[in-house]
């Protein structure tokens, strides 16, 4: 297959809209659509007029999906992305696409080790598998080569396997966030109960001003994943900057 230039590739993997629909799990008709709605970017015309996409595509694309299925219309799409900074990489585009997705209900789905490289885009070792299996991707299922999947994980697991962090680090990792993701979460809940939801209820408002405080905190849920994802990287970037500078002499 005709690949395009080292530039047009700028050092990362690049797909034809066919491949870039299969790892997206989307058709190629989903693509070319959100294109036109200038949802995703264009990609880069190579030789022959051959369209080449990168992870920047494959990461956005899975957010546009994400997003969808939490009910958002391609409006609110668009307007959740332009707050978005022009400059975040794919793997930025994966955290919030990993965040967004935690607040819908799981949707683990089975699937054999062949699908599963197949959707990575790689083969994958056993160690390989028992990382994603620390970073919560994966589950191993009854059968030896089937497992239970977090798609919304894929993605970003998959980037993390050639990051040198041990074992136990994930492991460690992955408890702490969980942890105080679960604490944000249950005081977000409790503010949001206590000043927004119990004064509509108590103040006896008809039926229609309930179902519209209901709909109104399913709205409001990838605001706040926004919020959290800004504040987390930037406190991040901090504690890591400062982890890592030179003392001075």
């Amino acid at each position: 297959m005709e690949q395009p230039s080292d530039e047009h590739q700028g050092g990362g993997p690049v797909y034809t809209v066919d491949e870039l629909a299969a790892r997206a799990g989307v058709t190629v008709r989903t693509v070319r659509f959100y294109g036109t709605r200038g949802l995703l970017p264009p990609p880069v015309i190579g030789a022959r007029r051959v369209g080449w996409y990168g992870p920047g595509h494959l990461s956005r694309l899975a957010l546009i999906e994400e997003l969808r299925r939490q009910g958002m219309t391609l409006a609110a799409i668009e307007r959740y992305l332009e707050q978005l900074p022009a400059d975040l990489s794919a793997r930025d585009l994966a955290v919030h696409r990993a965040l967004v997705a935690a607040w819908a209900p799981e949707s683990a789905e089975e699937i054999t080790r062949r699908e599963l490289e197949r959707r990575a885009g790689r083969v994958l070792a056993d160690r390989d598998v028992e990382r994603l299996a620390a970073m919560g991707v994966v589950e191993r299922g009854a059968e030896p080569d089937v497992f239970r999947l977090d798609g919304s994980l894929l993605r970003l697991g998959v980037e993390l396997l050639d990051v040198p962090i041990g074992h136990e680090t994930i492991l460690a990792s992955r408890t702490v966030l969980l942890a105080h993701a679960r604490e944000a979460a249950q005081e977000l809940a409790r503010l949001f109960r206590e000043q927004v939801w119990n004064p509509y209820r108590e103040s006896g408002e008809d039926p229609d001003h309930l179902a519209a405080m209901k709909s109104l905190s399913a709205e409001m849920q990838p605001m706040v994943i926004q919020a959290l994802v800004t504040a987390f990287q930037r406190s991040l970037s901090e504690e890591l900057g400062a982890a890592f500078r030179t003392p001075r002499p």
